[in-house]
């Protein structure tokens, strides 16, 4: 099934709007380098420089909402894109330096702080140094340009911020990732928690029908009044078990003791298994009472289903319930989670701080389900 969270959350409107802006706020300072382009007495030389500039922040912007997208499709960059996308953005600065001479460092702020965004740290670190010594070796080496320390120090501060800006981004960009994770996680728990669900009352409910109606079938000509009981104890059954699966995907339903007792002594009998049922049963608190429940539909179950059983003896205590019988016992060890109804029961247990034993009686025959839960747990 294609849930919601395996798809990209769709970018809304106003976070791509907020996008352009993040980048192209910064291009306000750009203003020197196009007042000196603006100002230049030779047409040729305008031209290129408020060409160049021009060229160079719309460069700038898309390579800073190409990138930001990637980020937030949790792609990764490109290595070689990102490179030849600094390249490009070095490039039309040094191309717009007959139009704006000395001014055109101002660009290296900005190649600087796309380097930090979109390369790797080594080689993003590389470029900030590179970009940081320019200012000073150009103006010790071409006669009238001055040593611009303002631009040094615009590089380093807007490398600082780039690089807190990306990994602001980054972890952003896995916690995202990790609450998607968490939400499919959970939808999958629920889905195995259901399905456990239904396989505990199916298989009960319908262990149960497939036994009275066999019955059924074998009386149909010896007492048929009595087949006609069976029978409507099917259809009983079935609708049970119908309402008791459109309860538990609404999540509503809920298991008693008391009542799964009811429906062990029913099983039993139809299945002509003698059932050694408690009588009275002691108070417990509703969260073990629904686990007691739940293992006795899970040992009566298997009794009836898989045992071959003459007897079945279920003892409740405060602090545990016991299903027994004298049938096949267990064949082979047994594995560690069990069947989905054991798998289950360990889980709903497991809630509680309880244990789940499975094997032979202690008299070395027949079958026992023991769920014990900590005194502590009352």
């Amino acid at each position: 099934m294609d849930l919601p969270f395996d798809r990209p959350s769709p970018v809304t409107r106003r976070w791509r709007v907020t996008g352009w802006l993040l980048a192209g706020v910064w291009l306000f300072f750009l203003n020197i380098p196009l007042f000196t382009a603006v100002h230049q007495a030779q047409p040729w030389r305008r031209a290129v420089g408020v060409g160049t500039l021009v060229a160079f922040g719309v460069l700038y912007v898309l390579i800073f909402q190409w990138a930001r997208n990637l980020r937030q499709a949790h792609r990764p960059i490109p290595v070689g894109r990102a490179r030849a996308s600094v390249g490009l953005l070095l490039a039309l600065g040094l191309a717009g330096i007959p139009g704006t001479a000395g001014d055109w460092l101002t660009t290296l702020v900005f190649v600087a702080a796309a380097a930090v965004f979109l390369l790797p740290p080594v080689d993003a670190l590389v470029v900030v140094v590179l970009c940081a010594l320019t200012p000073p070796v150009a103006a010790a080496l071409v006669p009238g340009w001055e040593a611009e320390s303002t631009v040094v120090f615009a590089v380093l501060l807007a490398s600082f911020a780039m690089f807190g800006v990306s990994r602001l981004a980054q972890r952003n960009g896995e916690l995202r990732a990790a609450q998607a994770e968490i939400r499919r996680l959970a939808v999958a728990e629920e889905r195995a928690r259901t399905a456990r669900d239904l396989h505990d009352i199916l298989g009960h409910s319908l262990t149960v029908v497939a036994v009275k109606a066999e019955l059924a079938g074998r009386l149909l000509e010896l007492d048929p009044a009595r087949a006609g009981t069976e029978i409507a104890d099917v259809e009983r059954l079935a609708r049970q078990a119908l309402a008791d699966v459109r309860r538990t995907v609404g999540a509503y339903r809920e298991i008693s003791l008391s009542g799964e007792l009811a429906g062990a002594r029913t099983a039993l009998a139809a299945a002509g298994i003698v059932g050694d049922l408690p009588d009275d049963l002691p108070a417990l608190p509703a969260a073990r009472e629904e686990l007691f429940g739940w293992a006795v539909r899970e040992g009566v179950t298997n009794v009836v289903r898989h045992s071959g059983a003459r007897r079945c003896v279920i003892r409740v205590h405060p602090d545990r319930v016991e299903i027994a019988d004298d049938g096949r016992g267990p064949a082979g060890p047994q594995p560690p989670g069990g069947g989905h109804g054991l798998l289950g029961l360990r889980e709903r247990g497991g809630r509680l701080d309880g244990t789940v034993t499975v094997g032979q009686r202690p008299d070395g025959t027949g079958f026992l389900l023991r769920v014990t839960v900590p005194v502590e747990q009352r």
